[in-house]
């Protein structure tokens, strides 16, 4: 692991790490911020997936999220939303590729030497995590935004006992029932539909749902939100009667505006769990 900057951020600090990946075959760039309590031991973490087109910076700069984490005392890690690097697959298409990996691990061609981002968060970052920087492993939640909530829930609710909470701003909920998501699937994944299932949140959601409480914001003017299908979602859960809200924002889109506008509701929701 190599160090590309570490700044004093709300009494902690905001570091930027590079590593070479077993996952994806790749070298990765993750952001970790570590609260002032690090310093004395292991902490709390709680982890940001990121959507389309992002890498590990978007968050880590636009959502706000360090001063609400350093006032709860925990971690934060941003890892980046594919491999990327010479020899690493792309498409002309901004929503398949580098940029979007999809939080699968990929099973066909050109993807699948490198596109293991499934393995990549579940497995391989925590391991370098959990070996380098005082964080507690026993104490995990999980959030994510619109790609990236897509995955916080799907990892969340595939590693029962893991994540303590998950939230998700604008998440896609319905990736087999949406052209943003069977694109995807498909290339990834193949024509075999059986293997999209497990990718799918809303589908998860109705037949095992999550161990812990759920917190969804969705905003009333996204403009993706026919491709997000938010309703399948909440129907899921209400029939479930899963633990946890599913709130429509009035008059917010998908932007970072609107996920800084509740990232200390999403923070404060993941602390009482993490510490409760």
């Amino acid at each position: 692991m190599q160090t590309v900057s570490e700044n004093r951020c709300f009494g902690g600090v905001q570091g930027v790490y590079t590593h070479a990946s077993r996952a994806t075959g790749t070298d990765m760039t993750f952001g970790l911020f570590l609260p002032a309590e690090a310093q004395d031991g292991p902490v709390p973490v709680l982890w940001y997936l990121s959507g389309l087109t992002c890498t590990h910076e978007n968050a880590m700069v636009k959502a706000g999220a360090q001063g609400w984490a350093a006032e709860q005392g925990i971690a934060l890690v941003f890892p980046d939303t594919s491999p990327r690097g010479e020899g690493v697959a792309d498409h002309e298409d901004y929503d398949l590729g580098q940029g979007a990996g999809f939080y699968v691990n990929a099973t066909e061609k050109p993807w699948a030497p490198h596109f293991r981002m499934w393995d990549y968060v579940a497995e391989d970052l925590p391991a370098v995590l959990f070996a380098e920087f005082a964080l507690d492993h026993e104490r995990q939640s999980i959030c994510g935004h619109s790609m990236g909530g897509h995955g916080a829930l799907t990892l969340a609710m595939a590693h029962p006992g893991r994540y303590r909470s998950v939230s998700a701003f604008a998440p896609i909920c319905n990736p087999t029932g949406s052209d943003w998501g069977r694109k995807q699937l498909g290339a990834y994944l193949g024509d075999d539909e059986s293997t999209w299932a497990r990718h799918d949140a809303s589908r998860v959601m109705a037949e095992a749902g999550f161990d812990g409480p759920v917190l969804v914001d969705q905003g009333s003017d996204d403009q993706f939100l026919d491709l997000l299908r938010p309703e399948t979602l909440a129907q899921a859960m209400a029939a479930r009667r899963q633990e946890g809200a599913f709130r429509m924002q009035k008059g917010y889109d998908h932007s970072y505006f609107f996920i800084a506008s509740f990232m200390e509701d999403h923070v404060n929701f993941h602390a009482e769990a993490l510490w409760g």
